[in-house]
């Protein structure tokens, strides 16, 4: 009985060492500026580090840095913002191991959870209750050869596909792949454009000219805090 009692601390101190927790740059509270559920006051939980380097990304500051923080600590900092709709961003949080585990902790907890992804890691482990928004890299991105077009067969017909349009030639790539894959047909299609790079006007006319079942997105964050963190 004593040798059990003298074995346990240092059992305790190998389950706390193995439990699992993320690096995260940043949890706040927003209006989320994408996808169908734009409008929402969300929580934004965005997880360091991206193994993509995408020439218009904004949110480079989440590649390095951050603070590893356990699993209860991030759903308590979530609870405390007393939000319904949780979203999980990056950088890529897929490429941190224990992210699968977060999102179903998420739901398990009541909330709304959608996950912003790359795509270009597997998505097959994220848990079925959560809403995907996953994008496809276009050629001026610099990372086209990322997409893992496996995962459009792990999507579920809820989930939605996004392109983010910097040039015609991108316009057109991404409208050969929507033909392709049938993509307006299986999901929610949205187009951004880069700005900077292509007027909204410009890409709102080219999709118009497809007969393609193509929505429209720009960034409402952008147009009401431009690119300020934490926004």
């Amino acid at each position: 009985m004593s040798e059990a009692l003298e074995t346990t601390p240092a059992l305790d101190t190998i389950r706390s060492a193995e439990a699992p927790t993320l690096r995260i740059t940043e949890i706040f509270r927003s209006l989320q500026g994408e996808s169908d559920h734009i409008g929402w006051p969300t929580v934004f939980v965005r997880l360091t580090g991206c193994p993509l380097r995408c020439v218009y990304c904004d949110t480079a500051y989440a590649f390095t840095g951050g603070e590893r923080q356990s699993l209860d600590d991030i759903l308590e900092r979530v609870a405390a913002l007393g939000t319904r709709h949780v979203c999980v961003t990056g950088g890529e949080p897929m490429a941190q191991p224990a992210c699968p585990e977060l999102l179903k902790r998420l739901v398990d907890a009541g909330h709304a959870v959608s996950l912003e992804t790359s795509g270009a890691m597997d998505l097959a482990s994220v848990d079925r209750r959560v809403h995907v928004v996953m994008d496809i890299k276009t050629p001026s991105s610099g990372e086209v050869a990322r997409n893992r077009w496996e995962n459009l067969d792990v999507l579920k017909p809820s989930d939605e596909i996004k392109v983010v349009i910097g040039t015609r030639d991108d316009f057109d790539w991404a409208v050969g792949r929507v033909e392709e894959h049938m993509l307006d047909r299986r999901f929610a299609v949205l187009f951004s454009p880069v700005f900077g790079d292509i007027t909204p006007t410009q890409l709102a006319e080219w999709i118009l000219s497809t007969g393609l079942e193509i929505r429209f997105q720009m960034q409402l964050h952008k147009l009401l805090w431009g690119d300020e963190p934490g926004r």
